[in-house]
């Protein structure tokens, strides 16, 4: 059972993502959060293995969630969503640690791949 934590402020991304995964066999949400400092304080106890994250959320940013978690922990994979998803974005992302980085405009349906992956 692979263990998702989805952290959005928008209440109709998060509704989409449970959607997703709750289709998926043997993948659980298991922690949906709409602020940064409940996200962070969630992978540090829940330990999942994998975190979608906002950029923009009230407290701790996304960004900075990745570099926070890649200090203690280099297992658990790291998705940025963002509707910012210029090069400047992804460059910033991938140098804090992101294994991926999804623009939720272009890219969200895109999501249930990743996750099939992490599966395997």
């Amino acid at each position: 059972m692979k263990k998702v934590i989805i952290a959005d402020d928008s209440h109709f991304i998060l509704d989409r993502l449970q959607q997703m995964i709750f289709s998926m066999e043997d993948v659980e949400v298991v922690g949906s959060f709409q602020n940064g400092t409940d996200a962070l304080n969630a992978l540090h106890e829940l330990k999942p293995d994998l975190a979608i994250l906002d950029n923009k959320m009230p407290g701790i940013k996304g960004i900075d969630i990745i570099r926070e978690i890649r200090k203690v922990d280099g297992k658990v994979k790291l998705m940025l969503l963002t509707f910012y998803a210029d090069t400047y974005y992804r460059q910033r992302a991938m140098k804090a640690g992101a294994d991926y980085f999804f623009s939720k405009s272009e890219d969200f349906e895109n999501i249930p791949e990743v996750i099939m992956e992490l599966k395997k």
